[in-house]
């Protein structure tokens, strides 16, 4: 079989680039041990910075000796055209899908940069704001007050995942997420604390395999109780027992992405709402 030859994929946006990062990614995820290098150009909202693009387009296809690869969520049609004059595998997202829609719905879009971020002053945006901070207030159960204004409540033994499960729900879909650490105390009592018991259907409980919940736990605290094997096993087996006793509803986060854990858990829980890219 060939070897694949080397690829710089470059990520050109006229605002922040996430759009463009999460499609560029979603596509190269399908083509597994392709060898490529990624540079980030956010921002690229005048000609001269377009033109500084292509510049550097051009280099790396002198280097590589290969085509680069340009994922592009560039609207301005004069920053497309000038874009188009780099030698490169150019994918053009507003190219792929502004041009269909706007013959399906009849009219000609507003091709206005940073639109699809304008979100600054929205009520969305700003209760996306509200519950990155109420998720940072209640993370690793520092706090239990209000608790009743939370969407959900993360349940699970020490580093199983909850605190960017949390962050990612607050992040992207403005949900007000608490987590809380199921230790040993909470196994010797045999039931959740009273804080919990009272928002049973709000929590959700993540669970990991022993040997990647010792290996995580090494990483901070190496050879101590806490990291060992036998320990994280125990830990883990109670912590099950006590959400099944509960009737907590919970799923394995071990080989899951933080995207597929959030999917997941919206899905379980049935709260609908926006993704914000």
């Amino acid at each position: 079989m060939t070897t694949p030859v080397q690829h710089t994929v470059f990520f050109i946006s006229d605002g922040t680039g996430i759009t463009a990062e999460t499609l560029g990614h979603s596509l190269l995820s399908q083509f597994e041990g392709a060898p490529h290098a990624q540079v980030r150009m956010p921002f690229i909202d005048t000609p001269d910075k377009v033109r500084n693009c292509v510049a550097q387009i051009s280099a790396a296809r002198a280097r590589d000796g290969t085509r680069p690869i340009v994922v592009s969520t560039l609207v301005n049609p004069e920053a497309i055209l000038l874009l188009h004059t780099a030698d490169a595998l150019i994918l053009d997202f507003f190219g792929a899908f502004i041009a269909p829609l706007e013959a399906e719905f009849g009219v000609k879009s507003s091709h206005t940069i940073g639109r699809s971020h304008s979100r600054v002053n929205s009520s969305a945006y700003v209760a996306r704001i509200e519950a990155i901070n109420f998720t940072l207030a209640h993370d690793d159960g520092v706090s239990d007050t209000d608790l009743d204004k939370s969407d959900v409540i993360l349940v699970g033994v020490s580093r199983s995942g909850k605190t960017p499960t949390s962050l990612y729900l607050a992040l992207q879909f403005g949900i007000k997420a608490a987590n809380y650490p199921l230790i040993p105390e909470d196994f010797e009592r045999n039931r959740l604390p009273n804080s919990l018991g009272q928002h049973r259907h709000k929590l959700f409980g993540l669970t990991i395999a022993p040997d990647r919940l010792a290996s995580i736990r090494r990483e901070r605290r190496p050879d101590s109780t806490y990291a060992a094997l036998e320990n994280c096993r125990w830990e883990i087996e109670q912590a099950q027992k006590l959400m099944r006793r509960e009737g907590i509803r919970w799923l394995d986060s071990t080989t899951k992405s933080i995207e597929e854990i959030g999917a997941t858990l919206l899905q379980t829980i049935k709260i609908d709402r926006p993704f914000y890219p």
